[in-house]
């Protein structure tokens, strides 16, 4: 898979980071982008290669479709207090991020697992039914982180939502969404805008990272 990002793969998982203001002053390729969700999809491991992660790719007009919805059905669905104070400046904020101009534009990935996978594997070794769901959140977890950190790469930004579950049938009606894909995470991506949100606190790295017999 090539690449012109200079940076080693230790730099890109210092640089991932969650960033929430984000312009639309991109210079990658849209085919670029597509790259790396494809490599991401096809190498990121999964539970006895059961292939179970899918993506959706926002681009254009797409993205402002996807927050009017989410704004809507928060409205709909929230108390008046929690979308006015919560959802609604945060939905502004990710609409707002998306830009029209150029060719490239911010853009989103929906992250899906699919469950016909989950009842494939369920059916082939029902002794680790109990197993599986968690082990394909665990798959989807590093599917996203893969695609966040090869962005982080190429010099973007992105930041991971979760408005699912309340989104998931109005987004899957709009999206002709199959109907065996289960919606995981959004993930919204372009040119950093500033700083993050905070910056990081580290614990001690010797209280939690444990070595034996070395």
């Amino acid at each position: 898979m090539s690449s012109s990002s200079a940076l080693t793969l230790a730099e890109a998982i210092e640089n991932r980071r969650s960033l929430h203001k984000l312009s639309d002053d991109v210079t990658v390729a849209n085919s670029r982008i597509e790259e790396i969700i494809h490599h991401a999809v096809l190498y990121s491991p999964t539970p006895f290669n059961c292939q179970s992660g899918r993506t959706v790719l926002l681009v254009k007009d797409e993205h402002k479709k996807f927050w009017d919805l989410a704004r809507e059905v928060a409205q709909a669905t929230a108390p008046p207090q929690l979308f006015e104070k919560v959802y609604e400046p945060r939905i502004k904020m990710f609409r707002a991020a998306y830009g029209t101009g150029g060719d490239f534009v911010f853009v989103q990935i929906l992250f899906y697992d699919d469950i016909s996978a989950l009842e494939g594997m369920e059916q082939k070794w029902p002794m680790l039914k109990d197993a599986f769901p968690k082990w394909l959140d665990h798959a989807n977890g590093m599917l996203q982180y893969a695609v966040w950190t090869m962005l982080a790469a190429e010099g973007l930004g992105c930041n991971l939502q979760h408005y699912n579950p309340m989104i998931d049938a109005r987004v899957s009606q709009q999206l002709n969404i199959p109907a065996t894909w289960s919606l995981k995470a959004q993930m919204v991506f372009g040119k950093p805008d500033g700083p993050p949100m905070q910056e990081k606190q580290f614990d001690p790295v010797e209280s939690r990272a444990l070595t034996y017999g070395a």
